[in-house]
């Protein structure tokens, strides 16, 4: 909207959104009751070394294991540590964006990097996916409307042909996995960012220790916030 006089004008936005779009962090409160806010994590406790690690060569419905990181970077305790699966090309504001690629079929974790961040005590990572959890893990099809509500049935079809069948698709994705990134890490202050994007794929930053950043907006009582992830490169 807009306000004017006979000497000046002046223009402000209000926004309505959800704090889960577009780059963001998710806080401990997303998912415990009684967990931090975005307020209550530190700036310095979201800066400081790092790496990100090149998985673009991931396809639909890949899963990637702590070993294939490791393959790749050496992650050191306490790291920030960045994923680069190479999703952000399909996101929405992306040239070559496919919503439901990009929302149904990205690449994810096994479950068992969950116990590999605690014991690397790594307490901020992110993604450049719409989620830190795989697809299986997710309630696939919300966001696309009740026109797509045949759409775990179709993505689940996909992991058993990609993966040998519905008892190891059972195997990878036991119930005790649903939504594990979130539900596993939260109580331990093992926060994420979703949805990144930018210069996350640039050739210069990959496989490489960096120093890494998460600002947020400040936030007083946020389960999560738009946020800027950042890359120091010295010269």
């Amino acid at each position: 909207s807009s306000a004017s006089t006979e000497h000046r004008q002046s223009t402000r936005t209000y926004i309505q959104t959800s704090n889960h779009m577009g780059t963001h962090l998710d806080a401990p409160r997303h998912f415990v009751t009684n967990g931090k806010t975005i307020d209550q994590l530190p700036l310095d406790w979201l800066y400081g070394e790092g790496v990100i690690v090149d998985l673009s060569d991931l396809d639909e419905l890949d899963i990637f294991t702590p070993e294939m990181i490791e393959e790749r970077v050496e992650v050191r305790e306490g790291d920030i540590l960045f994923i680069n699966t190479g999703w952000h090309k399909y996101s929405f504001l992306a040239p070559d964006g496919d919503e439901e690629k990009y929302i149904q079929r990205h690449p994810g974790p096994h479950h068992s990097i969950c116990d590999w961040l605690l014991a690397k005590k790594i307490h901020v990572w992110g993604v450049d996916m719409i989620s830190t959890d795989h697809p299986m893990n997710l309630p696939i099809g919300r966001f696309l409307g009740p026109g797509r509500a045949g759409a775990l049935a179709e993505v689940r079809a996909q992991c058993e042909e990609k993966f040998g069948g519905s008892d190891a698709v059972d195997e990878l994705f036991p119930p005790e996995a649903y939504q594990l990134t979130h539900n596993a890490l939260f109580p331990h202050d093992c926060v994420h960012v979703e949805n990144m994007g930018g210069q996350i794929g640039a050739p210069e930053l990959q496989n490489r220790r960096l120093t890494l950043g998460v600002f947020p907006w400040l936030f007083k009582g946020g389960e999560a916030a738009f946020c800027r992830a950042v890359a120091f490169v010295e010269e």
